[in-house]
């Protein structure tokens, strides 16, 4: 299933760079849609039913899209993806379209636990030294993680950077076993 997940990704990934469209704004909107089919059984029931015609559940879609003020590529992304029956991927999808997008705009995927909130001085601190490690533009995601004990755990990619207080008694206490 990677390959077709795949397959769409760069599809709806060539109609952003393509078209210029605004990166935030178009996974925004994916994003939203992907958490209406999860909060709503029906939505999702009557988009995956092979017995109701493409015409009404574009109906369906065109409804959700002006309630929710859903661009038109994103619409016409969505109306392609349930007329060819892969909307149970749809999470998969959207995910492969972030990653895509990132790969084409140059842009590094972090993730950023800390023991605390940071301000906004200290996220942009954070994201220009994640900059000059992984040599591209950042879009970091922030998460408080009071089991830290203090710092901050960023994982970029597969990579995982760990200064915080837990990590370093983590290591402390292996050198100490093995010494």
């Amino acid at each position: 299933m990677a390959s077709v997940t795949g397959t769409y990704a760069r599809a709806f990934a060539d109609v952003v760079v393509g078209r210029k469209l605004d990166y935030a704004k178009s996974m925004g909107e994916l994003r939203g849609f992907e958490s209406l089919l999860s909060q709503s059984d029906p939505l999702r029931r009557v988009l995956e039913n092979p017995s109701i015609p493409g015409e009404q559940k574009r109906a369906v879609i065109d409804a959700v899209v002006r309630k929710e003020g859903i661009s038109r590529e994103v619409r016409n992304f969505i109306a392609v993806l349930t007329d060819h029956r892969r909307l149970p991927l749809y999470g998969d999808i959207v995910r492969h379209v972030e990653q895509e997008l990132n790969d084409r705009l140059g842009f590094a995927e972090a993730e950023v636990r800390s023991a605390r909130l940071l301000s906004d001085a200290e996220k942009r601190l954070l994201e220009a030294e994640i900059a000059k490690m992984s040599g591209r533009r950042v879009r970091a995601r922030y998460e408080q993680d009071t089991s830290l004990l203090g710092g901050a755990v960023v994982r970029v990619g597969s990579t995982i950077y760990d200064g915080s207080v837990k990590g370093q008694l983590y290591r402390i206490r292996e050198q100490l076993v093995e010494g």
